[in-house]
């Protein structure tokens, strides 16, 4: 096939298939023919669009954090930049759990096909924290966050809500310690512990819940064309 041909909507339907296929019926059930048959395409699909099945759990891990970057770019930024903090852990969390089916390859959990990720795989995700580094930055400036390195306060977001992310996908958080009850104590300490004082935290917590629904999980509306 030229390229010209290719279909970006095939490419995205085999990648969650693929990945569907994965977390539910385990790495037995990834082979091009399952893939390709769900998919209503040739098993040739697979090796026109990724090279191989190594490359389509490799396009996985990159399409995952994709759409953690297009989840984080729905984020605004506000007068309240701690606030704005915790929305993107609210983003992070929702991509993770919409997602689920690339979760566990995004962060080199499966090794299949033999796929294993590369320095240049895991950059590609690291790439996707430069949102959380900026706003760690503007918390600084604005005087919420003790003067410290804005990519290590961004590290300890990601680290704190990815380990919650992983608990509440194998659903072992209920109540009365439900995720959201977690993620709001985690998050309180962490702030806290890195300059804020507990009541603006709290303040600012608050005010993220408001935003919660309409910037991250309200469908992303539709563009209609001329």
């Amino acid at each position: 096939m030229s390229p010209r041909k290719l279909d970006p909507e095939t490419r995205t339907r085999l990648v969650d298939i693929a990945a569907r296929l994965l977390a539910e019926h385990g790495a037995e059930a990834l082979s091009t023919r399952k893939i390709t048959a769900e998919a209503g395409t040739s098993t040739m699909a697979v090796y026109t669009y990724f090279g191989s099945m190594s490359g389509l759990v490799r396009e996985m891990a990159h399409e995952g954090f994709a759409r953690l970057e297009r989840q984080f770019a729905r984020v605004r930024q506000t007068d309240d930049p701690v606030a704005d903090m915790a929305v993107l852990g609210h983003a992070y969390r929702y991509n993770a759990r919409v997602n689920s089916h690339l979760y566990a390859v995004m962060f080199g959990g499966q090794s299949l096909a033999g796929f294993s990720l590369t320095e240049d795989d895991r950059q590609y995700g690291r790439y996707t924290l430069g949102t959380v580094v900026e706003c760690a930055g503007r918390c600084i400036a604005a005087g919420r966050f003790a003067d410290a390195d804005p990519l290590l306060i961004a590290h300890e977001m990601w680290i704190t809500t990815h380990g919650l992310v992983n608990l509440e996908l194998g659903r072992y958080l209920i109540e009365p310690v439900g995720a959201d009850r977690a993620y709001e104590a985690m998050l309180t300490s962490l702030l806290v512990g890195v300059g804020d004082d507990v009541k603006s935290a709290t303040a600012s917590l608050a005010a993220s819940k408001k935003r919660r629904h309409r910037e991250v999980e309200a469908p992303e509306p539709v563009t209609g064309r001329g």
